[in-house]
C-alpha cells in the first residue's frame, strides 16, 4: 500500500488514496498508526473523490475510531491534493468534504509559492448537549471550572 506521511502543527497523519480498495479501515488505522510496530501517526486519512467538493476525507484516529474531521488533517489533505494535482485551487481556495460538511480551505501564495493553508472550522459548540460529555443538569454554558475527578486527581474542566 502506498502512503504519504505528513504533519500539521505537530499532528502527524498517514494519507492513503484507497481507490476501490475496501479494508477494515479502523483496524488498518490501529496497525499503521502504532508508533512501535507501525508507521506511527495520530491518524489515518483516506483521500477520496467527492461529488460535492474538490476532495473528500475520512479520518481514523490511532485508536481506530472515526473522527468527524480534524483541522490539521484537513490542512494536510489540502496540501497533499494540491501536490498530487488532484485538485485545482479556485480563487485561492479549495473545498474539502468531511462528515460534518464541506470546509473551505484558504490558500496563501507568495510569488507562486504556497505559504499558508487556513481552514474555516465552523462555529464552535459549547453546550454540554452538543459535546459528548455528561454533566450535571442545569450546568451553565459556557462551562467554567467544572470539577472532574479521575482516580485521585481532581481537574477543573472549562469549555
Amino acid at each position: 500500500m502506498k502512503f504519504t506521511k505528513m504533519q500539521g502543527i505537530g499532528n502527524d497523519f498517514i494519507l492513503v488514496e484507497p481507490g476501490a480498495t475496501e479494508l477494515d479501515w479502523s483496524g488498518t488505522a490501529i496497525a499503521m498508526c502504532d508508533r512501535r510496530f507501525g508507521i506511527g501517526a495520530d491518524g489515518l486519512i483516506l483521500v477520496l473523490p467527492s461529488e460535492k467538493a474538490d476532495v473528500r476525507m475520512r479520518i481514523f484516529n490511532s485508536d481506530g475510531s472515526e473522527a468527524e474531521m480534524c483541522g490539521n488533517g484537513i490542512r494536510c489533505i489540502a496540501r497533499y491534493a494540491l501536490n498530487r494535482k488532484l485538485v485545482k485551487p479556485r480563487v485561492g481556495a479549495i473545498s474539502v468534504e468531511s462528515i460534518p460538511g464541506i470546509r473551505k480551505v484558504s490558500l496563501s501564495y507568495d510569488g507562486g509559492e504556497l505559504t499558508g493553508i487556513k481552514v474555516g472550522m465552523g462555529q464552535p459548540e459549547f453546550a454540554p448537549g452538543e459535546i459528548p460529555v455528561k454533566l450535571t443538569p442545569g450546568t451553565a454554558v459556557p462551562v467554567q471550572d467544572y470539577p472532574l475527578v479521575i482516580g485521585r486527581n481532581k481537574l477543573s474542566l472549562s469549555f
